[in-house]
């Protein structure tokens, strides 16, 4: 049994899916499921229970999935550790990145970081941030990128920078033609916000406690995208970080208003766990994500 067709198990084992895990790999679902097969042909044992939505393991795919990723991470660890001897920059790195830093972020990040160590590989997914937090603290990625970073115990932060946060409307709304709006002047606007239990939501929840201003939530999301979404079609108003709305700016499907503070600010960073040991590769990343001040990657203080 060759390591790849191990890795396309415990792939998409923890995706929980066929597809996200083939598309990790890059090789169709038919392969990933095919390359499964071959493993349950081999133990003469069924590790996935086909017949439920989504599939489930049985008990001794359970054990066989536990096993095999250990043996994957040891394998891993010890051949980034004999290139680094080299002081060559080549292996993979592992991460997990929240939605709106992934999408607007990672693209440009990947493409640079494979022309300048072609011999390297980044297995990049987009989870929710509690499940970044998870994914990083159970070692199944080397670093996470994350807003609101919090140093929690096992876990170091690596500041990359902070956003400035921007009031988004939909064209024609009675705030769009102004060039700064204040706190005072959202009192009493239908709001989109963000899900209770996610970091953005408190601090604006607390940003507007502090100035004594209620909006009328109408709608909360867990993810930026579908906010802008919902602000295209004139249901509410959002405070969004600057970066993520660009696109819609430049297209005309949104307006970005300067807040009158400056101090409603979104910061990302790098969670890693204590004490890890980064590789060439691992190291790297890291610069050029904390080297990352371009136009699209860099706001201006208001």
């Amino acid at each position: 049994m060759n390591l790849d067709t191990l890795r396309v198990f415990c792939d998409v084992v923890r995706c929980r899916s066929f597809s996200r895990g083939s598309a990790m790999n890059r090789i169709s679902q038919s392969a990933a499921s095919q390359a499964i097969h071959q493993i349950e042909r081999h133990l003469e044992i069924q590790l996935i229970d086909r017949t439920k939505r989504p599939f489930l393991l049985t008990p001794e795919g359970h054990v066989y999935y536990e096993g095999v990723r250990q043996v994957l991470e040891s394998y891993d660890a010890l051949e980034s550790q004999v290139r680094s001897m080299r002081k060559e920059v080549a292996g993979q790195v592992r991460v997990a990145a929240i939605y709106s830093v992934g999408l607007h972020d990672m693209s440009q990040a990947m493409q640079d970081f494979m022309r300048r160590y072609p011999k390297a590989k980044v297995r990049l997914e987009f989870l929710h941030p509690n499940k970044v937090y998870d994914a990083v603290l159970n070692e199944q990625v080397d670093i996470g990128i994350i807003s609101y970073p919090t140093a929690m115990r096992g876990l170091t932060v690596i500041p990359l920078r902070t956003e400035n946060m921007v009031l988004v409307c939909k064209p024609g709304h009675r705030l769009a033609s102004m060039k700064r709006v204040t706190i005072g002047q959202l009192r009493g606007e239908n709001f989109i916000g963000f899900d209770r239990e996610l970091i953005i939501r408190r601090e604006l929840d607390r940003f507007f406690r502090e100035n004594q201003v209620n909006v009328n939530v109408v709608m909360e999301f867990d993810n930026i995208e579908t906010i802008k979404q919902a602000v295209e079609i004139g249901s509410g108003i959002s405070i969004l970080p600057e970066p993520t709305v660009r696109k819609e700016i430049r297209s005309g499907a949104l307006l970005a208003v300067p807040l009158s503070i400056r101090k409603l600010r979104r910061p990302i960073g790098i969670i890693h766990r204590q004490r890890k040991m980064f590789t060439p590769a691992i190291a790297r990343l890291i610069e050029l994500l904390k080297s990352m001040k371009t136009e699209e990657g860099q706001t201006e203080e208001p």
